[in-house]
Protein backbone atom coordinates (compact mmCIF):
# COMPACT_ATOMS: atom_id res chain seq x y z
CA UNK A 1 0.00 0.00 0.00
CA UNK A 2 1.64 3.23 -0.92
CA UNK A 3 2.01 6.23 2.24
CA UNK A 4 3.33 8.92 2.06
CA UNK A 5 6.57 9.63 3.04
CA UNK A 6 6.25 13.03 3.98
CA UNK A 7 3.19 15.34 5.85
CA UNK A 8 1.44 17.29 3.13
CA UNK A 9 1.73 21.07 3.99
CA UNK A 10 -1.62 23.26 4.30
CA UNK A 11 0.33 25.93 1.54
CA UNK A 12 0.93 22.55 -0.91
CA UNK A 13 -2.87 21.29 -0.29
CA UNK A 14 -4.18 24.30 -1.08
CA UNK A 15 -2.48 24.73 -4.28
CA UNK A 16 -4.14 21.67 -5.26
CA UNK A 17 -7.58 22.73 -4.04
CA UNK A 18 -7.33 26.26 -5.81
CA UNK A 19 -9.57 24.96 -8.56
CA UNK A 20 -12.14 23.69 -6.20
CA UNK A 21 -14.77 26.69 -5.54
CA UNK A 22 -18.43 27.12 -6.57
CA UNK A 23 -19.04 29.39 -9.57
CA UNK A 24 -21.15 32.00 -9.55
CA UNK A 25 -24.46 31.76 -11.84
CA UNK A 26 -24.91 33.40 -14.65
CA UNK A 27 -28.19 35.75 -13.84
CA UNK A 28 -29.13 38.37 -15.96
CA UNK A 29 -31.89 41.29 -15.97
CA UNK A 30 -34.47 40.49 -18.55
CA UNK A 31 -34.81 43.55 -20.90
CA UNK A 32 -38.62 43.43 -21.40
CA UNK A 33 -39.90 42.49 -18.28
CA UNK A 34 -36.91 43.51 -16.00
CA UNK A 35 -37.23 40.21 -14.07
CA UNK A 36 -33.76 38.61 -12.94
CA UNK A 37 -33.65 35.11 -14.24
CA UNK A 38 -30.63 32.55 -16.35
CA UNK A 39 -29.36 33.45 -19.84
CA UNK A 40 -30.13 30.86 -21.90
CA UNK A 41 -33.31 30.28 -20.14
CA UNK A 42 -36.72 31.39 -20.74
CA UNK A 43 -38.77 33.68 -18.85
CA UNK A 44 -41.49 31.96 -16.76
CA UNK A 45 -43.35 34.86 -16.14
CA UNK A 46 -43.90 35.97 -19.68
CA UNK A 47 -43.30 32.93 -21.10
CA UNK A 48 -40.70 34.45 -23.60
CA UNK A 49 -37.78 32.88 -25.21
CA UNK A 50 -35.25 34.68 -27.50
CA UNK A 51 -38.06 36.79 -28.64
CA UNK A 52 -40.55 34.13 -29.27
CA UNK A 53 -43.66 33.33 -27.27
CA UNK A 54 -42.75 30.18 -25.73
CA UNK A 55 -45.03 29.55 -23.08
CA UNK A 56 -48.71 31.01 -21.89
CA UNK A 57 -47.61 33.57 -18.97
CA UNK A 58 -48.23 32.75 -15.43
CA UNK A 59 -51.66 34.93 -14.24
Amino acid sequence: MAVPKRKTSKSRSGKRRSHLRLSSKNIIEDKKSGEYRLSHHLDLKTGMYKGRQVLDPKE
